[in-house]
């Protein structure tokens, strides 16, 4: 789906599927060090306006790989513009600055980072069998909770009967 020419997608699937699709492929040009096809992909795909945060920090990787730190630090501000708790965008604006010698910037945003990994944990993606697990286990959880209330229930029917 992903081609050199412009296209015009017309539904939000598409879109969506687009947007994915890029990000799948400009990942796979930066471990390639592609890096001009990778940010052509990525720019391409920000017209679109889906997961533009996860855009950004995809953008600001190529270009951290790269050696462009300037451009590396935008594309980690603007992530953290649209999502102000995306950990790993903080953390690598942290390395940016690292790298940049500016050691005061480095150190408030590495502690930032940090701290913002203990207020906001990443969120994980579960398989399909991991969530059947979960509603299972959720479901024999409430069932006892039910049952210790019925018999909870029945005990003081009799006691005060």
């Amino acid at each position: 789906m992903i081609t050199e020419e412009r296209q015009v997608l017309q539904t939000f699937e598409e879109q969506r599927e687009f947007v994915e699709q890029a990000l799948d492929k400009a990942e796979q040009h930066r471990k390639k060090k592609e890096y001009k096809e990778g940010i052509s992909l990525l720019v391409e795909a920000l017209r679109y306006g889906i997961n533009k945060e996860k855009i950004y920090y995809r953008l600001g990787n190529i270009y951290i790989d790269g050696d462009d730190l300037g451009r590396a630090e935008y594309a980690y501000k603007r992530a953290l513009d649209i999502d102000p708790h995306y950990v790993n965008a903080m953390h690598n604006l942290a390395v940016v600055y690292k790298r940049q010698k500016k050691i005061s910037l480095f150190v408030k945003t590495y502690k930032k980072a940090q701290r913002m990994e203990i207020r906001y944990p990443r969120k994980s993606e579960l398989d399909t069998n991991q969530k059947k697990h979960l509603r299972r286990l959720s479901v024999k959880i409430m069932a006892g909770m039910l049952a210790v209330a019925g018999l909870a229930a029945l005990i003081m029917f009799l006691v005060w009967r």
